[in-house]
């Protein structure tokens, strides 16, 4: 769902640029740019140095020395020269140390391991949407008048103690599991410019106040993400473990083995569990011989229970336009009273009426408040929060390793379920996305060039870019998450572009003569220009998403920190690596290995289409409605002959 939007949105914009690099820019271009004139330069040295070489001072034209020295001279500038002076002196000196810059090369794509782990990973960018929750659960058996009390106290003191707070709204009998004793407080803040608190520093302040409670209340606070509400999550920085299995008091004592584990992690904040006991209940136990003696059906034992505990509706009542139902049942004193199996009489099946207390028995006891199942099996699912700067993939990583050193019986499964399966969901798509976008890239860069090596340089490109996205998010402090994979995306069309620029210019220039050094040395200096002012466009054009604040800041963000700083720290790299690469597969191709492969592989593309084409006849024919001529003799070739003369 996020690649399909972001694709789209690309391929439309792509699109229209290309049409609009074909028609507006060269018709702006000849209306706006003007051509300064020139005076003749003498036969030699300039023009010989635009060209690259290759050719002496007397082979070109006179108008050709003039063009070419206006495209000199607009490089000629106090800025350009010693950035042109050290690039090539880089170059030069990379050209001649080749094993250097590959084995630099190969350190910085090992780098995307430890960086990757470094980086970290969450779902969703923290954004500040000047909003919380505070979730309460008091203990089974509180009132909901008692836990409205709880949540009002707990509402005052967020307003009075934490600044930046707007308004409060505490609602008791609401919230997951929607019992008496659970609710929410929704905490609205004053906007971003109007507070000297971020989002996340008032919610650790929220959850340091909650800490002066008693334990018996369990009370988390978590921002609300508007975008982890659009596709189906709910707290923006949660994750979610579930255990499964038949006997539900193991399950309880796995989760709480696993709770008390997880709850040592500083990575990791309001963890909880699904599964709560200790809900009061009383059990009605029939005695089932005793019953049948007297003639009771245990279908009307529980049929007067229902009645006069739950109620039954056995009419309705209509006033004017409005219909009630009438509800039987025993009143409230009765029902919160044992007693009442000593007053409640059930029929027999021999005629009269049996007091209820004499074929059932009361036991009171505990319960779950909910038992949540997964594919047939009793769940409980355990649910945290992570720490600020905090890493979902960590969290979730320690939950794993907190299950598995618990020893579960078998038959006993885990599992990720809400947020953090969209987050293992995502990173596999993303993955496969990326593989794919190679695979494409490949495809069409091999069709273009006509090469099977020079798509390979321009693709060796793009992971040097990677560990520079990872340090540059990991140096502004942030994760990594869907909105970043999508900028490692537009990373990767820039780098490849750079790359283009590079070989194409070079095959260019030894198309036309030029050797193979000196090509490589004059097309890298020719295309230094434009892609130093593409990078230089780009950054001043991601610098508003960096800045940028108030809603959506912290998703501008993520994209704009990784593109601009993964483009200008690989910047060199890349225009180093670039022509290293190019010289080493130039060199492999020209090798005695490289063209045995090559001429086993021409052979084996050969028999491929041979017998394709062979098939592809008898095919045809098979289904023509001509059939074909049957071969002429030697005979019918004389006649043939003989008739055309």
């Amino acid at each position: 769902r996020f690649m399909s939007s972001f694709g789209l949105t690309s391929a439309a914009a792509i699109a229209v640029s290309l049409l609009v690099s074909f028609t507006l820019t060269p018709m702006l271009a000849a209306r706006w740019i003007k051509t300064k004139k020139e005076e003749p330069l003498p036969a030699g040295e300039v023009a010989v140095a635009a060209s690259g070489g290759g050719t002496g001072p007397g082979d070109e034209k006179p108008e050709e020395h003039k063009e070419k020295a206006h495209e000199t001279s607009s490089k000629e500038s106090r800025f350009y020269r010693p950035i042109d002076r050290t690039y090539t002196w880089l170059l030069k000196w990379s050209m001649a140390h080749r094993w250097v810059i590959v084995l630099v090369s190969l350190a910085v794509i090992i780098s995307i391991v430890p960086l990757y782990k470094l980086a970290g990973i969450n779902f969703l960018p923290d954004e500040d949407e000047s909003g919380y929750q505070v979730s309460l659960r008091a203990p089974q058996g509180t009132s909901l008048a008692a836990t409205q009390s709880i949540l009002d106290h707990l509402a005052r003191d967020i307003r009075e103690q934490i600044p930046g707070v707007e308004a409060t709204l505490a609602i008791a009998g609401f919230g997951g599991a929607a019992s008496p004793n659970t609710g929410t407080i929704s905490v609205r803040l004053l906007p971003p410019d109007k507070r000297s608190l971020s989002q996340a520093d008032i919610v650790q302040r929220t959850r340091a106040l909650a800490r002066r409670y008693p334990k018996e209340l369990v009370i988390g606070a978590s921002a609300i993400s508007s975008i982890s509400s659009a596709i189906g999550g709910g707290r923006s920085a949660s994750i979610a473990f579930y255990l499964a299995g038949p006997d539900l008091q193991k399950l309880d004592e796995y989760s709480q083995a696993i709770l008390d584990k997880i709850k040592q992690n500083p990575n990791i904040q309001d963890a909880d569990r699904s599964l709560v006991l200790g809900n009061p209940e009383a059990r009605v136990i029939i005695d089932r011989q005793r019953a049948a003696d007297l003639g009771v059906k245990a279908g009307d034992i529980a049929q007067a229970l229902s009645t006069m505990v739950a109620g039954q509706r056995v009419s309705t009542y209509s006033e004017g336009s409005d219909q009630y139902d009438v509800v039987l049942m025993a009143e409230e004193q009765y029902r919160q009273n044992t007693n009442l199996l000593d007053q409640l009489t059930v029929p027999t099946s021999k005629g009269g009426t049996v007091e209820l207390s004499k074929v059932v028995r009361l036991e009171e006891g505990t319960s779950p408040t909910s038992i949540d199942r997964i594919n047939r099996q009793r769940q409980v699912t355990i649910s945290a929060s992570v720490s600020p700067n905090g890493s979902e993939t960590e969290a979730l990583q320690a939950m794993q390793q907190a299950a598995a050193s618990i020893g579960m019986e078998p038959g006993y499964t885990t599992g990720v379920t809400g947020q953090s399966k969209q987050l293992g969901q995502a990173n596999y798509y993303f993955m496969l996305a990326f593989i794919l976008s190679f695979i494409f890239m490949y495809l069409v860069l091999a069709a273009q060039f006509e090469s099977f090596i020079h798509p390979v340089t321009i693709l060796l490109t793009l992971p040097l870019s990677i560990p520079f996205a990872l340090l540059s998010s990991f140096i502004a402090g942030q994760k990594l998450n869907i909105f970043s994979a999508l900028g490692i995306l537009v990373l990767f069309g820039i780098v490849k572009k750079n790359a283009i620029l590079q070989i194409s210019h070079t095959n260019d220039l030894r198309s036309h003569g030029m050797e193979r050094y000196s090509a490589i040395i004059q097309s890298n200096r020719d295309r230094l220009r434009p892609i130093l002012m593409t990078t230089i466009a780009l950054v001043a054009g991601m610098i508003p998403l960096i800045i940028g604040s108030g809603a959506g800041a912290a998703t501008n963000r993520s994209i704009g920190v990784l593109v601009v700083g993964g483009q200008s720290l690989c910047l060199l790299l890349t225009l180093l690596a670039v022509p290293v690469f190019y010289s080493l597969f130039e060199d492999l191709s020209e090798s005695p290995v490289w063209s045995y492969v090559g001429a086993k592989f021409g052979t084996f593309t050969g028999g491929v289409r041979r017998r394709f084409a062979g098939g592809w006849t008898a095919f045809a024919n098979r289904f023509s409605r001509q059939k074909p001529s049957p071969a002429k003799t030697q005979k019918d070739k004389y006649v043939d002959q003989a008739s055309g003369d």
